[in-house]
């Protein structure tokens, strides 16, 4: 006898630890489900392919009417996008916004294929990313006043300014560090 919607819920939310309402929606059809096991066969970041399935994946879904057994990208395929963002040599807007759209168009290449070609991987070394922030800081100095007076939200105007200039390749998380090391120095 085949598994039970309510069995698969009840598996998702004890074995992927999955909120009950991720777990209702990875069941709403039997191939999703499938689709969202094959996936986490090849890797451990349950909750990202969550979040994959319920953002782009399902807006494909529902903009092409149609199900995911005709999804044009394989769950290894996702799964690899998904271990470029978690390692940090992709950025999830990147991914969704260039990466995912161009997987659709030719099915047969890799995110990492893709990336390449398209020259979109994170920029992690420090050095070439301090030396943006040092420039931008350079060039803002009565926004670095604002900010040593206390004014905390102007960081994402640095930060905005740093990845436009680094053409969205800087490494958030590395670029937010720097950036609050940079500014908070005395000068």
């Amino acid at each position: 006898m085949p598994t039970l919607p309510y069995q698969l819920n009840h598996k998702f939310v004890t074995r992927y630890k999955l909120s009950d309402s991720d777990a209702r929606m990875l069941t709403e059809t039997k191939d999703l489900a499938i689709y969202f096991e094959e996936i986490c066969e090849l890797t451990t970041h349950y909750k990202a392919v969550v979040n994959w399935i319920r953002g782009p994946v399902k807006s494909y879904l529902n903009e092409k009417s149609v199900s995911v057994g005709h999804f044009p990208i394989l769950p290894a395929a996702l799964a690899e996008l998904i271990h470029m963002i978690e390692t940090g040599k992709l950025s999830f807007s990147v991914a969704a916004q260039k990466i995912f759209p161009a997987m659709i168009a030719s099915p047969g290449q890799s995110a990492e294929q893709i990336a390449k070609e398209l020259n979109l991987f994170q920029d992690s070394n420090s050095e070439s990313i301090l030396r943006i922030i040092k420039d931008v800081i350079k060039e803002f100095p009565l926004k670095v006043e604002e900010f040593k007076n206390g004014k905390n939200g102007i960081v994402d105007m640095f930060m905005g300014e740093v990845m436009k200039r680094s053409k969205g390749k800087a490494d958030p998380k590395i670029t937010n560090e720097l950036l609050l090391q940079k500014l908070n120095e005395n000068d």
